[in-house]
């Protein structure tokens, strides 16, 4: 296994205990444990417990950012695309705990994101990676409330509201599925979001 590879499946590893026992489970023992390795296999990769965060941190910020840029080509070009709303939501899937892989990425990412307000090390990957999926979301809102079809400047304020309130739905379905599980399901998570869309399209509708 090269070196890549072994970093990932220690990223892996770390995703999977934030998940059952937290971020402050995630110490260079445990990670090794849970990886099968050696606690000198892993310093082999990692200097310190903070260089494992850290690269955990932006590994799971990549898996969600290329999923959702990924995604984001199936908009198509075209703003009026009939099916565009549909493509929205597959695409903004991606960022919510919909199976296990995407479940264990947003614990992990909402755990590093809670865990920057007081770790310093983290606050600079928190601050990117809030801004890349951000301007993911811009060009989403961009594209579904038709905005190539408007007055650009004069609704410029109304794009940048309904893009964070769209991220702050985002945050709080992920939470929500997360801590509810038993009541949130995934078909829950997609409806909900669904309909916030929907509310989006008429809000901005009715404005023009």
């Amino acid at each position: 296994m090269d070196a890549a590879q072994r970093r990932q499946e220690i990223v892996g590893a770390v995703c999977r205990i934030i998940a059952t026992d937290g971020l402050e489970g995630a110490s260079l023992r445990e990670v090794a444990d849970e990886a099968g390795l050696a606690v000198g296999s892993v310093r082999h990769y990692f200097d310190s417990s903070d260089d494992l965060l850290n690269y955990s941190f932006t590994a799971v910020s990549d898996r969600i950012l290329t999923r959702l840029n990924k995604a984001l080509i199936g908009l198509g070009p075209a703003a009026g695309d009939p099916d565009a709303g549909r493509a929205v939501l597959t695409l903004l899937g991606e960022f919510l705990p919909l199976d296990e892989e995407r479940a264990l990425d947003a614990c992990a990412w909402l755990a590093f994101r809670n865990a920057a307000r007081i770790r310093p090390f983290l606050a600079t990957e928190a601050d990117r990676s809030h801004r890349a999926v951000a301007a993911v979301i811009g060009r989403v809102i961009t594209r579904l409330l038709h905005a190539d079809d408007t007055k650009g400047a004069d609704t410029a304020p109304q794009l940048v509201t309904a893009a964070e309130h769209l991220l702050a739905t985002l945050d709080g379905l992920v939470m929500h599925a997360l801590l509810q599980p038993g009541w949130m399901s995934p078909e829950m998570c997609l409806d909900v979001l669904e309909s916030h869309l929907e509310g989006l399209r008429r809000r901005v509708g009715a404005s023009h």
